[in-house]
C-alpha cells in the first residue's frame, strides 16, 4: 500500500474555470501520497454538476482503484479529462467516495479561499 493520508482540508475551498465558480466548500478533503502535491477533493454536493460531462476516459490506480473522468464545460470551451472521481474507491481511501478531484492548470484554479 502506498503511503496514503487523507484529511479535512483547512478553510473554504474553490474551484474556478472559464469565469465561473465550479464548487465551493469547507468540506474539501486533502489527499497526500507519497511524494506527489496534495490533491483536493470536493464534495459532489459542493460542485455545479451541470458543468460536468462524464467522459469516456477511465484510469486505474493500484492504490485507490478505478477512476472516471469528467470534462469541464464553460461557455467558451470545453476543458477536457480536467476532473475524476473514484466510485468504488479501496476500502484504505474510501473517503474520497463521492467526491471529485481537479486537475489544477492555466484555466482551472483549485484553491483556498
Amino acid at each position: 500500500m502506498a503511503d496514503i493520508k487523507i484529511r479535512n482540508a483547512e478553510g473554504t475551498w474553490t474551484v474556478r474555470a472559464g469565469g465561473a465558480v465550479l464548487a465551493e466548500t469547507k468540506h474539501a478533503l486533502e489527499l497526500i501520497e507519497g511524494d506527489y502535491p496534495a490533491v483536493y477533493y470536493f464534495p459532489r454536493s459542493d460542485i455545479a454538476m451541470a458543468f460536468l460531462d462524464e467522459s469516456p476516459q477511465t484510469s486505474h490506480c493500484p492504490h485507490k482503484g478505478d477512476a472516471r473522468f469528467f470534462s469541464i464545460v464553460t461557455k467558451s470551451q470545453t476543458l477536457e479529462n480536467a476532473a475524476w472521481s473514484y466510485e468504488s474507491p479501496k476500502p484504505e481511501v474510501a473517503a474520497i467516495k463521492d467526491h471529485i478531484a481537479f486537475y489544477p492548470s492555466s484555466t482551472v484554479a483549485v484553491e483556498r479561499v
